[in-house]
């Protein structure tokens, strides 16, 4: 589990095509060890596991179904990667909570300057717009953001200053695919009525 608070950052240096699968190469500063491996990792919003570390390289395996659902099939080496260890007990959520389980991807359809913060706009499928409610939380690119407004195609959110600083949303431009999390209980709550 993480909240979307993000502090640490890591880069792509190299990436392995297998038959059903690939293996990334992260190069961060995060503070772990060989003791961590087999730990889960929040990698712009997808939770991945450790599968080996030497120095600061630490090295995941993404499965075809995580390929499919995320951004990941499209990433390419000297790609800039949002990173979260998992949540510790009595450690402070000042996100929300986050499963690490992409929904899916968006789009972004513009990013404004609107005095010190930026307002973007985003596109995703039907299908997942359903479960959109405004003022609820999101996952972007692991991020936790506020939908400030549900629009025809999508959602619009606010990204203050300090989040855009420490965050891989500082690099995003127009037409940039994203990973999407929607809220775990705006899903969970449609599916009990929804789905019976």
């Amino acid at each position: 589990m993480f909240n979307g608070i993000i502090f640490n950052k890591g880069i792509i240096k190299k990436i392995s095509k297998r038959n059903k699968g690939i293996n990334f190469f992260v190069f961060s500063k995060l503070k772990i060890s060989k003791k961590d491996l087999g730990m889960s990792i929040c990698c712009d919003g997808a939770c991945l596991t450790l599968i080996n570390i030497d120095k600061n390289l630490m090295e995941f395996y993404l499965s075809n179904e995580t390929l499919e659902r995320s951004k990941f099939k499209k990433s390419k080496i000297g790609d800039y990667l949002n990173l979260e260890l998992p949540l510790k007990f009595g450690k402070k959520i000042s996100g929300h909570i986050i499963q690490g389980h992409v929904d899916c991807t968006a789009n972004i359809s513009s990013i404004k300057k609107i005095d010190k913060s930026y307002l973007f706009d985003f596109t995703l499928n039907f299908k997942e717009r359903k479960n959109l409610i405004e003022k609820a939380s999101i996952s972007v690119n692991g991020v936790s953001l506020t939908i400030s407004k549900k629009t025809k195609m999508g959602f619009q959110s606010w990204v203050i200053p300090h989040t855009l600083k420490l965050t891989n949303l500082s690099k995003a431009k127009k037409n940039d695919i994203v990973n999407l999390e929607i809220d775990i209980l705006s899903k969970y709550v449609r599916n009990y009525f929804y789905e019976k």
